[in-house]
């Protein structure tokens, strides 16, 4: 996981965009369940740690795209190498495109890898949260609409560190797949990339780094008053380093969805990095407002013809 470096100006979450044509959204957000999610995390956090390079790692990669075929998705793995302070790491991308009748690219990601050096650190949240929403979300897609921009699911490898965040430590897999969508010329297509880092939070506090793309986070407001569960999401009024920023760096609009207060108390975040980082410490119903929240973003996205974002439904 991610380190916050920053501190800025808070975007402004009213401001929104267009408004969106009155027709039925193509995915009805109340099919994603709680339990769903939960079960994909339980299973995927069972694997073990995954620290890139290591054998626990190339069986998630593997467990990954047998999961994801299994739900009738289509996974690719991107296996590749890369500096680190410990010299040159392998990492594995695994994404699955669903292939959309209407232009652009929407990426929703999470990274799966887990913080090296700490004994018996699982990750359930950080990363076995997003991973296991995303796999929620996979089913869901597939059979839904295909009026719709294409959508990535991307599974990213090496966003923790293992000594200190920068150009050769930390977000690894989403330098990786950034810089590959800039050099295929996609990255111009890409309409928003959507990530789920530490979602599942018994105790949910969504606030979103204000280093993300000012529209997206408007839609994330909205989509989030659809859903009923506004009190669930704030403006963090810091930025935080995590795998949306390559995509922002490369142009690409990009938003970080985030609960950084893991704890045992308000503040304390005693639970990040550490083996505490347990099963029973998340909660299904975290995991369905994220993931229903998504949904009614993705429904917003879907119906703006122009290009630019419309609210959420």
């Amino acid at each position: 996981m991610n380190r916050i470096f920053l501190s800025g100006l808070l975007i402004c979450a009213s401001c929104g965009p267009r408004q969106a044509p009155t027709a039925s959204p193509p995915y009805d957000p109340s099919v994603l369940t709680g339990e769903s999610a939960y079960r994909e995390v339980k299973q995927f956090v069972a694997l073990g740690p995954k620290v890139p390079g290591t054998e626990g790692a190339r069986r998630a990669a593997t467990a990954l795209i047998n999961r994801l075929t299994s739900l009738g998705v289509t996974a690719e793995r991107d296996e590749f190498r890369d500096a680190t302070p410990e010299g040159t790491g392998v990492f594995i991308n695994v994404t699955a495109t669903l292939p959309g009748a209407k232009p652009g690219l929407i990426i929703l990601a999470a990274h799966w890898d887990t913080k090296s050096g700490i004994e018996g650190f699982v990750g359930a949240n950080d990363s076995g949260s997003g991973v296991g929403v995303l796999l929620a979300l996979a089913p869901i897609l597939k059979a839904g609409t295909k009026e719709r921009p294409s959508v990535m699911l991307a599974f990213l490898d090496g966003e923790e560190c293992q000594v200190n965040y920068g150009p050769n430590d930390g977000l690894h897999g989403s330098r990786h797949l950034a810089a590959g969508l800039v050099a295929s010329g996609k990255a111009r297509t890409v309409r928003a990339m959507i990530l789920l880092d530490m979602i599942g939070d018994r105790d949910l506090n969504v606030a979103i780094p204000w280093n993300g793309t000012p529209e997206l986070i408007s839609a994330v407001f909205k989509a989030a008053e659809a859903n009923g569960t506004r009190e669930k999401f704030s403006l963090s009024r810091q930025g935080v380093l995590d795998d949306h920023q390559p995509f922002l760096d490369a142009g690409m609009p990009a938003v970080d969805l985030i609960d950084f207060d893991y704890g045992s108390a308000p503040g304390l975040n005693d639970y990040w990095h550490t083996p505490a980082d347990t099963l029973d410490k998340l909660s299904p119903a975290s995991l369905e407002t994220v993931g229903r929240v998504v949904l009614r973003m993705l429904n917003g996205l879907y119906y703006s013809a122009s290009g630019s974002l419309s609210p959420a439904n």
